[in-house]
């Protein structure tokens, strides 16, 4: 007998399949070439364009809508992944809204940008959808670089280095590649398995090999890998899991949001995962939002959200709060959990919160608490830095690096969410694995790319 978001407990099948299909489908449906063509079309195509500026990684963005609007969108493509090699997932799971979108002048003038996701999604898919690759590798240098991690900034520093023609193997621990793209995003923003088939699409370019199973530290040494490359790249973003070191936290049921996301992206059937009839999510981040809108996608009855400060500094953008309730996640804020509780000892049955208060003096927890049932609770609190040696410069938590992308130690460079500059976001890896790859390819051959 199926459940249903009624039932009691963590449990699968609280939908029906048709269900399941409609709420993790395309967040936002690709267009059309007749949308598209009318959504160029409001481009002023600005000289001194604010879009390019806003784009961590610098895409000529007036140029490609141009090329869209006079019917080109392979070379609309280049345009794009010349600067983002990733920009197909970008297109997917970039905050536009606070970033192009938000300094288009369209949005300033009307409070409507173009839609420069959408039509950078449009002409990324439009190419891959060819299996078109629109980049050749360079001869052959003869040198060897080592890449850690095979997310967004080690894809991009390996695509770079090969075209450069530089040989690059990517270690990467887990099983798959893609990172956060593959692991750490709702699945409602990468539907179809694309993050899986933008990598198979990136490795076109030759040169470059992917080792399963290696982990940094776990057999897999930055000294020996000195020795065997003539380059080092550290991207192997933040693999550690911030604890909340509150009482109950070991309960049945309390688990990390990270985890909950990844084995619902890796899924075959997303009726067999299991989630609770009342599930709260502790943090304010895209994680945390991800989080809780799959559970309720999921089938969870009462989904409820809760940040220990002020809206203000929620790390989720307003788009992703309003789409959060618009799914029917309850957003709590300033309340902290001071316990996890249970009726048998073993699993969780509630949570107790105690009220915040974020203040000139600092911040501080109330006397006045409430408690909120939860058969399910997942912790979004924050990831950190892991499995890094010593020899590297660690400050506030993430590898020391130049604007280059150096770390303190010779031949060895890092960049995304494991370094210092990383926002959590692909497109900032992105533009970091590119950018270490161009300072490589100097430091290599003392030529400019």
């Amino acid at each position: 007998m199926q459940n249903s978001q009624r039932t009691p407990g963590v449990v699968p099948g609280r939908l029906d399949q048709a269900a399941y299909r409609s709420n993790f489908d395309d967040l936002h449906p690709p267009l059309d070439a007749h949308e598209a063509s009318v959504a160029a079309d409001r481009c002023y195509f600005c000289y001194d364009a604010p879009c390019t500026t806003a784009c961590p990684t610098e895409i000529d963005i007036p140029l490609f809508i141009r090329q869209i609007q006079s019917g080109d969108a392979d070379n609309a493509a280049e345009t794009i992944l010349t600067q983002n090699i990733l920009g197909g997932m970008c297109a997917r799971v970039c905050p536009t809204e606070t970033l192009c979108e938000e300094a288009c002048v369209r949005q300033a003038a009307e409070g409507s940008p173009v839609v420069i996701g959408q039509l950078q999604r449009y002409a990324t898919d439009h190419l891959m959808e060819r299996g078109l690759h629109p980049f050749e590798r360079d001869t052959p240098t003869g040198r060897r670089v080592a890449v850690i991690g095979a997310g967004p900034a080690g894809l991009a520093c390996a695509h770079r280095l090969a075209m450069h023609g530089h040989s690059v193997v990517i270690f990467d621990a887990r099983e798959k590649a893609g990172g956060l793209n593959e692991f750490g995003i709702a699945a409602y923003k990468a539907a179809n398995r694309f993050a899986e088939a933008e990598v198979e699409w990136l490795l076109k370019i030759g040169g470059i090999e992917i080792r399963y199973g290696e982990k940094l530290g776990e057999g897999l040494l930055l000294e020996e890998l000195q020795e065997s490359y003539d380059a080092v790249f550290l991207g192997m973003g933040l693999a550690g899991v911030n604890a909340l070191r509150t009482e109950g936290e070991e309960h049945a049921h309390v688990r990390d949001a990270v985890d909950f996301i990844a084995e619902l992206r890796q899924a075959d059937d997303l009726a067999s995962l299991p989630v609770g009839r009342d599930v709260v999510v502790i943090g304010g981040g895209m994680t945390a939002v991800d989080a809780a809108i799959q559970s309720k996608l999921l089938g969870a009855e009462n989904v409820t959200m809760v940040y220990r400060r002020s809206r203000d500094r929620l790390s989720a953008s307003t788009f992703e709060q309003e789409l959060a309730t618009a799914k029917g996640v309850k957003i709590v804020l300033n309340a902290q959990p001071v316990a996890f509780n249970s009726e048998d000892g073993k699993t969780v049955s509630s949570v107790t919160f105690a009220y915040t208060e974020d203040s000139a003096t600092g911040f501080h927890l109330s006397d006045e608490t409430f408690t909120l049932k939860a058969d399910q609770v997942f912790k979004a609190i924050g990831q950190s830095l892991k499995g890094v040696p010593g020899v590297v410069e660690i400050k506030s938590g993430k590898i020391v690096v130049d604007e280059k992308g150096r770390s303190s130690v010779s031949g060895v460079w890092a960049g995304g969410d494991c370094a210092s500059g990383g926002d959590d976001l692909t497109v900032t890896a992105v533009a970091n694995g590119r950018d270490a790859a161009e300072d490589i390819h100097v430091s290599l051959t003392g030529v400019a790319g």
